[in-house]
């Protein structure tokens, strides 16, 4: 198997993990934290048995909230997962916040505080 092939399958069964694991969140759980709570992306390992999941929020205000729920759902995800993917072994799931938001804004606002000094990029 060509290693860009493989490449192709891992980004497709990724993609496939994100949105089970969405649509999951929205139907199959019913804590109220997570109504604010988004799911943006899976990074598996090179042998699939864990998936990282990277979570974001619309109100930074439930962070803390939101983590701990989703935390606390790791195994219900997991399982729920399992039985809609029909695979042989189910990849471990690690929850873990997305900063890349955050980091785009810092830099935005390094970037405009820069601009204001008469520097340019």
């Amino acid at each position: 198997m060509a290693k860009a092939e493989k490449g192709i399958k891992k980004a497709k069964f990724e993609d496939r993990i994100l949105n089970e694991l969405n649509l999951i969140l929205r139907q199959d759980l019913n804590d109220t934290r997570l109504q604010f709570a988004s799911l943006t992306k899976v990074e598996l390992t090179n042998d699939y048995s864990v998936a990282t999941v990277y979570w974001d929020t619309f109100d930074p205000e439930k962070k803390e909230g939101i983590s701990s729920a989703l935390q606390a759902a790791e195994s219900k995800l997991r399982s729920s997962l399992a039985s809609v993917l029909k695979v042989r072994h189910t990849p471990e799931i690690k929850i873990t916040y997305d900063q890349q938001f955050e980091s785009e804004q810092h830099i935005a606002s390094l970037l405009g505080a820069e601009a204001k000094n008469g520097k340019s990029f």
